[in-house]
């Protein structure tokens, strides 16, 4: 029979099921009523009454279910395509059959973990590849919709996995049943983009100049939505991944380039790490530490784990968050784990690092400072001098940039197309630079310096260029820094008492390390701590732990987020941080 007429009766048929449901359950309500103090016996048949008319209930959902385009493979007027998208198709059993009876689109029922192993879904960064799907294999793929384009009787979608990995995949109007696909391929268009769906299909060669994969692509059988995107994105992902010389260049065409905002990528930013570029810089950013870890117990260091609410003030200064949550005294947030790390050594641990968290209370709103970053931290004991630990450091930024280069080219790439670097130069032994000849560079350049004072980030940049002419390097070291630019800990020099046994870490003319060799002799460590006016009580614990034979040792602190931030070139620090704390940002 037509459509038409097998509708129309489904229609007549739940009609009467409705009338007769509703007098059956009014007499199995009044009988009960009446049979409640009746014998099992009598109540028996008030219950079948109510069972016929569920089953009728059940009957109608059944018929209702068999005749919905997104229910059945069989033909459809294209006008239920909205009905179908309404629909929320249950998950197969698992090792369930799917076949040509089996539903063709819809949503999903949301996933609750009730659906275990009833698919098995392809990769596509292993597509094609040894152990991967091949041509001619029937798959199922779960990804995101990156773009949607119906066109008349044919319908194309982009399928992302990932930053990296896209498929095209598409279907076409069936000649034998043509209704029941063009409501297909209108169901298809009308999923967002971002919305992630399973798919699944055919792949067959062809050749695809748009997407990762290029020589195959996925012919649609069926599809099902597992969570719908929003229609409105915050800002097209296109926009997010243009240069900032394209979009200038733009500028002076009749169509200009949109700029995103960087407070509207922040803000968004789950949408922002979905482009290539940045998701590629958070990726970075852990084989940062992940190379951190390896060179350092390559060299036998051991990892700890130091408090971040602390007694008294680890680096001195007013840049500290406080709480009064702790009765009798103010707890801070530490800056740094320095004073803990040293008590490690204090306790024979020999060679420590640490990545965690550090607070600095600074009401800074410059390109490369946030109130909470991340640090990359080591301590060592050293037999005679300071440059044992810069050894150690220059062998763990070698290995940290140059396997970036050799262990993740495709991230850097990501990163590169629209953030243009090259590799940093590093010479093979440490570049180091002492603070006298740094000063003489500087006033030959013609530029004026305070050398009693800290470098400022212009004559930071200044000397970085002026090194790098010179030695041809993109990292080095600057040593000696004097006495008043450097926290109470700090070992002063033997040959001069106005400089010290300090370093800061430059790369590309910006620091990203600062490290010393450290004061362990306790009556030196307290004449220091009163000389800078703070406070004894609050670090009398500390002072006490070089008290029972203390190790000469030295150490340093990077910031990863800033090393990040330096290496790849990015235009701002806040890009390599997943979510940036700074005096203007709280949320998200």
């Amino acid at each position: 029979k037509g459509a038409h007429e097998t509708h129309l009766k489904s229609g007549v048929l739940g009609m009467g099921v409705v009338l007769l449901r509703g007098l059956m359950l009014g007499a199995a309500a009044l009988l009960g009523a009446r049979a409640a103090a009746m014998p099992s016996l009598v109540r028996l048949p008030v219950r079948g009454v109510a069972r016929v008319a569920t089953h009728l209930a059940a009957r109608q959902a059944h018929l209702a279910r068999l005749h919905t385009p997104a229910m059945s493979a069989a033909a459809a007027p294209a006008a239920s395509a909205e009905a179908a998208a309404a629909a929320r198709v249950p998950f197969p059993a698992a090792g369930g059959d799917e076949g040509e009876g089996a539903m063709r689109y819809g949503d999903h029922e949301t996933v609750m973990s009730q659906a275990a192993g009833c698919r098995e879904y392809a990769e596509l960064g292993a597509m094609l590849a040894p152990g991967g799907a091949q041509v001619g294999e029937r798959v199922w793929i779960r990804a995101r919709v990156a773009k949607v384009r119906g066109k008349g009787n044919s319908c194309f979608l982009v399928l992302r996995q990932g930053v990296f990995h896209t498929l095209q995949a598409c279907y076409f109007k069936d000649k034998e049943d043509p209704d029941a696909s063009k409501a297909f391929i209108k169901w298809l268009g009308g999923l967002s983009p971002e919305s992630i769906v399973d798919v699944q299909g055919t792949l067959k060669e062809a050749t695809v100049n748009s997407t990762s994969i290029k020589s195959v692509e996925l012919s649609i059988e069926r599809v099902f939505a597992i969570s719908r995107s929003e229609p409105q994105l915050p800002f097209q992902l296109d926009d997010a991944v243009r240069t900032e010389e394209e979009i200038v260049a733009s500028e002076a065409t009749d169509r200009p380039w949109t700029r995103v905002p960087p407070d509207q990528r922040l803000d968004h930013r789950w949408i922002d790490l979905r482009t290539a570029p940045s998701g590629s810089v958070l990726r970075v950013r852990s084989a940062v530490c992940q190379l951190f870890r390896e060179a350092l117990y390559a060299r036998g260091f051991t990892e700890i784990q130091t408090p971040k609410l602390i007694g008294g003030e680890s680096e001195g200064g007013a840049a500290v968050f406080t709480t009064d949550y702790f009765d009798e005294r103010t707890a801070c947030l530490a800056q740094s784990p320095q004073l803990y790390k040293q008590a490690a050594i204090c306790g024979d641990m020999q060679r420590v690092f640490e990545i965690g968290p550090v607070f600095r209370k600074e009401k800074s709103h410059t390109r490369r400072h946030l109130c909470e970053f991340t640090g990359l931290d080591m301590e060592m004991e050293i037999k005679h001098h300071y440059n044992e630990a810069l050894e150690v450091v220059h062998a763990t930024l070698s290995h940290i940039f140059n396997g970036l280069e050799s262990r993740f080219p495709h991230e850097l790439a990501a990163v590169r197309s629209q953030y243009p670097s090259s590799p940093a130069r590093i010479s093979e032994r440490p570049t180091i630079v002492h603070w006298e000849e740094g000063m003489a560079m500087l006033k030959a350049a013609g530029v004026e310096v305070d050398e009693t004072a800290d470098l400022t980030t212009a004559i930071e940049r200044s000397l970085g260029e002026l090194v790098a002419d010179k030695y041809g390097v993109d990292l080095y070291i600057l040593d000696r820094f004097p006495t008043g630019a450097r926290p109470f800990y700090t070992m002063p020099c033997a040959d001069n008492p106005g400089l010290t046994n300090s370093y800061d870490i430059f790369l590309r003319g910006e620091e990203i390390c600062s490290g010393a060799q450290r004061v362990h002799v306790p009556e030196m460590l307290e004449a220091r701590i009163k000389a800078q006016g703070l406070p004894l009580e609050s670090l009398q614990w500390y002072v006490d732990a070089m008290k029972y034979g203390t190790p000469p040792h030295a150490g340093a602190g990077l910031g990863l987020d800033r090393v990040v931030f330096l290496y790849l070139a990015l235009d701002n620090v806040r890009k390599a941080t997943m979510f940036p704390r700074d005096p203007n940002r709280l949320t998200p």
